[in-house]
């Protein structure tokens, strides 16, 4: 699993970058990472639904697992959302005072951002 992520990150930088090669290490990445994830779902549910071996301890730590994963994604999105805040409502001296800084070029948010928006609420 873990070579596959390595491969997936360098063939995915390589490709955005043109090396030669890195569109190969990406799909390499790709089907490592795609076929690990089909066979550990495929043992999680043979021993689920066949070899019962989903005892009521693995069911908590599963469903404790779920949570924590939900509250580490809260906590990721509210980080984020707060240093973005905090840079565009008291900008700092450091890029001049101003939000957005001095000579950065910003999409209009009422075109694709509105409607990703939209879509992500519906």
């Amino acid at each position: 699993a873990s070579i596959g992520a390595l491969s997936l990150t360098f063939g995915g930088g390589m490709f955005m970058h043109k090396y030669s090669g890195g569109g190969q290490l990406l799909c390499l990445g790709v089907v490592t990472v795609l076929y690990v994830m089909l066979t550990w779902w495929r043992d999680i549910i043979r021993e689920a639904s066949f070899e019962g071996q989903h005892t009521s301890a693995v069911q908590d730590g599963l469903r404790l697992g779920m949570i924590l994963f939900i509250v580490s994604e809260v906590m990721f999105f509210f980080a984020f959302f707060w240093a973005f805040f905090t840079s565009s409502l008291a900008p700092v001296f450091n890029i001049g005072g101003v939000w957005p800084p001095a000579g950065l070029e910003v999409i209009s948010p009422w075109g694709l951002p509105l409607l990703n928006t939209v879509l992500l609420l519906s």
